[in-house]
């Protein structure tokens, strides 16, 4: 696993940028604080063009902030009217259309999909309306990976996915796919009587007073929009992260809007938030149920990663001991995280795929809530947490001997390799490579078959400068996986 991204100096800013016909006419810009500085090293670090940042703090919009460029070419600033593609954070607005159905007496989630569109094909009539909306159906995705369905050939693709067959049985796994938000679509298309955009514009857009929110792509006009950009192009049909920035074009075809289709402004979705929590779109009662992460059939739960580890009625959620969220993301460059239990919600959207903004959000969350702050060991497992505390008054360098002591005093006393390599990445993140160090020194020692923790150590030393512990960790790596191509490659480098 690569680290350069981390340990890159910050050694520059981003210039906070805002609209100024007239110079004579514009207030000085307002001083930067704390938060403003966070951003723009985090634009620094990842290269995101630009950025748009909302927070919502005790029922208030408490912080904006607009940063860098929403088109490159002609270096056109961000400013707080300047619309995002929130791809996937759409599914969002959809859960609560669905909810607002549930809520007229119109829809049972736990209903099968049979009872309201009984032409569908005869397997998957009997799929529940909540495992569309938690990517638990099994079904074949019309949108397989690489592939882009237009306006022009939606009705083939749609009529090509209903001859597949399930991929699994339903309940039986996670698997994210477009197919069931296009089944959602077409069920709020027929129990609300109005297309599916209109009933969301009606319910939500003017409801919420989202006067600039809107349905588009890259084939629509939409004035004052930014441009998408990612560092990721496919060469020779490989798709390979490059040094210089790429255009990106995204086209969703109008029955697939209900996966990724709306266009807003940080401001306006923090204003849709406090809609929300102020009963403005759904009862109070009908919250826990859009923000239940769905259960698989063995009883778990299943998202897109380790941090977004759930998914609800188009949220997906984050489960944990302290501080839960939802946190619907978007395109890999914008999310929303609402942290219920805080009475806070953060808003990044970015105009960058591969931002993965969602990776940081959290941190600036802290800024709110302190106990949330990284330095703290928020975010590592219990047992981690408390040694961070302990290292933290000690030093690093007692990782080992502390561990070990532990392991003398409770046999049954275990630090998972995986957790312990997050760890180090998370101190690296934070810019302190000698604790990340000490970390990853005490992974190998508890884990020394593992290739990969010491491929993790290797590439600490090689960015600290330490060729000799570098090689030699590198070739403990091949020893233990001889296939380990990063290993060979990095060796060849150093010798």
């Amino acid at each position: 696993m690569k680290i350069t991204t981390w340990l890159t100096s910050l050694c520059s800013a981003l210039t906070l940028t805002a609209a100024s016909p007239a110079l004579a006419q514009t207030p000085p810009p307002a001083k930067p604080d704390s938060i403003d500085l966070f951003i723009r090293a985090r634009m620094q670090q990842l290269r995101i063009p630009g950025l748009q940042l909302a927070v919502v703090h005790h029922g208030n919009i408490v912080k904006l902030g607009h940063y860098g460029l929403a088109n490159v070419q002609d270096s056109v600033p961000v400013d707080r009217t300047t619309l995002f593609p929130i791809n996937s954070i759409t599914k969002a607005f959809v859960g609560v259309a669905v909810m607002q159905l549930v809520e007229a007496g119109k829809l049972d989630v736990a209903a099968p999909v049979g009872r309201y569109l009984p032409e569908l094909p005869a397997a998957w009539r009997g799929i529940t309306v909540r495992q569309l909306l938690t990517h638990t159906s099994g079904l074949p995705d019309i949108l397989p990976e690489g592939v882009q369905v237009t306006a022009d050939d939606q009705l083939t693709a749609w009529k090509a996915v209903q001859a597949q067959p399930l991929e699994s049985q339903p309940g039986e796994k996670f698997s994210y796919n477009q197919t069931n938000y296009l089944l959602v679509g077409k069920l709020i298309d027929q129990l609300s009587g109005q297309p599916f955009t209109r009933f969301i514009e009606d319910r939500q857009l003017r409801v919420a007073g989202l006067p600039r929110t809107t349905f588009a792509d890259a084939n629509s006009v939409v004035p004052h929009s930014t441009r998408g950009y990612t560092y990721f192009y496919a060469v020779d049909g490989e798709l390979r992260r490059t040094a210089e920035l790429h255009n990106m074009f995204e086209v969703f075809a109008p029955m697939l809007r209900t996966a990724a289709g709306l266009n807003s402004t940080a401001e306006e979705m923090a204003t849709w938030v406090l809609a929300l929590q102020q009963g403005k779109l759904l009862q109070p009662a009908s919250l826990p149920t859009l923000w239940t992460p769905g259960k698989l059939t063995n009883g778990t739960e299943r998202g897109f990663s380790k941090q977004l580890n759930g998914y609800a009625l188009g949220w997906p959620t984050i489960t944990r001991p302290e501080h839960r969220a939802v946190a619907p993301v978007g395109g890999g460059r914008s999310a929303v995280f609402l942290y219920p239990d805080d009475d806070l919600a953060v808003v990044v959207l970015t105009n960058l795929t591969g931002a993965n903004p969602d990776r940081f959000v959290d941190e600036l969350a802290s800024f709110y809530v302190p106990d949330m702050r990284l330095a703290t060991g928020f975010g590592l497992p219990p047992t981690l947490r408390r040694l961070h505390h302990e290292l933290r008054r000690r030093g690093f360098d007692h990782a080992l001997a502390l561990v070990r002591q532990q392991q003398k005093q409770n046999p049954g006393y275990q630090l998972p390799e995986s957790e312990v390599n997050a760890w180090g990445y998370s101190l690296l993140r934070q810019q302190q490579p000698r604790e990340a160090l000490e970390i990853f020194k005490l992974n190998v020692s508890l884990y020394p078959k593992s290739a990969n923790a010491y491929d993790s150590l290797a590439e600490t030393y090689q960015e600290l400068g330490n060729k000799t512990l570098a090689v030699k960790n590198y070739q403990q790596v091949l020893r233990l996986d001889p296939h380990s191509k990063n290993a060979a490659q990095q060796l060849q480098r150093l010798h």
